[in-house]
């Protein structure tokens, strides 16, 4: 039976790859349109757009689809045979036909994915539910083509030159050149995007004010661990050691992101801080001020062509205006300073905040004998660790296409599709987890579940936070172990606490306050000056206009500078097309 479901999907497909080639070299948008659902979604990375965007509904669709191809050349669209063959899956609780797409454009080579679903399939009408379109490759810029082309000679003629490690230390330096690309954050964004643009050629120098790589894990607190699964956590080109543990300390990222700057060649700058640049419009380049660390003080200035924030969606701790705290005479930390609670062993701790940070910082202080007590703010989404909160990622788990398809597929799902399936998701997780919110609901803890019940990925993708992986500590606030209270039950603090509504004082030896951090917008004024933060705008959270998230991996209205970020999975994914961007841009293939 699977023999012949898989037999007719690839029959499904290529009859509608047939129609939609002709379509297209026809320029008919009346009859792209007829090939797909009237609720259709496609979303298109760099392809034909050099944006990310997503275009919703048959008649837009069908519109921009013709206009974009006929623009990029966009033809011969086929079933991939490299790839995993058309198969029956189902997503968002549809059986669909799922097929990996190949076409060319004439730039270079797409990848895509179409989805019918089977009910349309058997009613003879064939037509898509969603496509997605994406750059590949760069034709005469292939990875492939880039390496052989670097290869060095097999063996050195002289013995007493310069061997690999010489000019490799040379080279770093930049004392004969400037980068091409300035990547601003040495964390997991950082790197991910130095490695691609390493495997395409693209000189690019990675800074960094921490003391050493892997610093800004190294330094978090003491327990910290991933709270998803390393499946879906592999970086770029090296995935992490099938004997690591399913969920990672923080150490052992901090030790990765070391190792794997080596392992790709990756020029790293620590010690230094980015200190701001200026855009000159004439040479299209910009003038970067960079501070070294060392003993003279000596600064750099480079002029690359393009600057990479990659500082992270949370990189600036936020401080809230909290009134009448600043009556408090004891120590007040943000959860970015806090270690390690053994210090605070039979003292009272209050952590302000309902999130990752603040239920982990808990946990490690009530394990290590402090009286903790949780300061909620808001509603927050709780979710157990496992199953809950790793069913998002089912497209990484068993037995099935290969790594790289496998995230193709996750890049392909429009926003409209990902909505409709967490919610489902949601729904289950909460069947799951029915106990645990139950137990927390009797103890006052206020809950939520995303906008629409849509859970926790749109959460971190709307505002980067929000939520807790419940790796323990959400039992704890159930069970009273930990304590809990309403910020708007506090009248105000003290010198020695705070003084509650109800007249009663709660004396505290350590304010934490775990409030979450900026998001990259706020390094823009900052940094470039406000004209170009106007310029920019809003960085992460969904534009409604693309449906896509503002200003991410792809250029801004600003030349020159872009910014990555996000999860693990998202910077493996999307460094690719930020790449292919730059490299297309470098070659005078795409605009500037």
């Amino acid at each position: 039976m699977d023999v012949e479901l898989s037999r007719d999907a690839k029959q499904v497909v290529g009859d509608w790859l047939e129609g939609l080639n002709a379509a297209l070299e026809a320029k008919d948008a009346a009859a792209v349109g007829a090939l797909f659902r009237s609720d259709c979604d496609w979303r298109d990375i760099v392809a034909l757009t050099w944006t990310i965007e997503t275009v919703s509904d048959r008649e837009p669709v069908a519109r921009r689809l013709v206009e974009a191809a006929a623009a990029m050349g966009a033809r011969n669209f086929a079933v991939d045979p490299e790839r995993h063959p058309p198969r029956d899956v189902e997503r968002a609780s549809e059986t669909c036909v799922e097929a990996i797409l190949t076409f060319e454009t004439k730039i270079g080579r797409g990848a895509g994915i179409v989805r019918l679903k089977r009910s349309d399939c058997r009613a003879g009408s064939a037509v898509a539910w969603t496509l997605m379109t994406a750059l590949d490759e760069l034709a005469g810029y292939e990875e492939e083509v880039i390496l052989e082309a670097s290869e060095e000679p097999a063996f050195e003629r002289d013995f007493h030159g310069p061997n690999w490690l010489d000019r490799r230390q040379q080279s770093s330096r930049y004392e004969d050149r400037d980068p091409v690309v300035l990547i601003v954050g040495g964390g997991h964004a950082g790197v991910t995007a130095a490695a691609r643009f390493k495997a395409l050629g693209i000189d690019a120098l990675v800074v960094d004010r921490m003391a050493r790589i892997g610093d800004n894990w190294r330094k978090r607190y003491h327990g910290l661990k991933l709270h998803n699964q390393k499946h879906s956590n592999h970086f770029p080109y090296l995935p992490f050691p099938r004997t690591w543990p399913k969920y990672i300390p923080k150490d052992k990222i901090a030790n990765w992101i070391e190792s794997y700057v080596e392992t790709m060649e990756i020029d790293f700058w620590t010690r230094t801080t980015f200190q701001g640049a200026t855009w000159d419009a004439a040479k299209k380049r910009w003038t970067a001020q960079l501070a070294l660390d060392v003993a003279d003080g000596v600064g750099r200035t480079l002029h690359p062509r393009h600057i990479v924030m990659a500082t992270s969606v949370s990189g600036t701790p936020n401080l809230p205006n909290i009134p009448t705290l600043d009556r408090f005479r004891g120590p007040v930390v943000h959860s970015s300073k806090f270690t390690d609670g053994a210090a605070w062993r039979d003292k009272n701790v209050y952590v302000f905040g309902t999130g990752t940070s603040a239920h982990d910082i808990a946990q490690d202080l009530h394990g290590n004998g402090a009286h903790t007590t949780i300061v909620q703010r808001s509603p927050t989404l709780i979710t157990n660790v496992e199953p809950s909160a790793q069913l998002y990622d089912g497209v990484y788990y068993g037995k099935g296409p290969a790594y790289e398809d496998r995230d193709l597929i996750n890049v392909s799902v429009p926003l409209r599709m990902m909505k409709v399936a967490h919610k489902i998701l949601t729904d289950e997780s909460r069947r799951h987890d029915a106990a645990l919110l139950e137990g927390l609901e009797k103890v006052g803890f206020k809950l939520e579940f995303g906008e629409g019940g849509t859970g926790w990925p749109l959460k971190y993708r709307s505002r980067g936070g929000g939520y807790y992986f419940n790796v323990g500590a959400s039992d704890l606030v159930a069970r009273g172990e930990v304590g809990l209270i309403q910020y708007a039950d506090i009248a105000e603090f003290t010198p020695t606490g705070m003084k509650m509504n109800d007249g009663s004082e709660s004396p505290a030896d350590l304010l934490v306050l775990a409030t979450g951090y900026k998001g990259q917008d706020h390094l823009v004024g900052q940094l470039f000056g406000p004209e170009i933060a106007e310029k920019v705008g809003p960085v992460w959270g969904f534009d409604p206009a693309t449906q896509e998230l503002n200003n991410m991996w792809v250029p801004t209205a600003q030349p020159g500078l872009w910014f990555t970020g996000g999860s693990f999975a998202q910077c493996r994914m999307y460094s690719k097309y930020l790449a292919l961007q730059i490299k297309a841009q470098e070659a005078g293939l795409a605009p500037r």
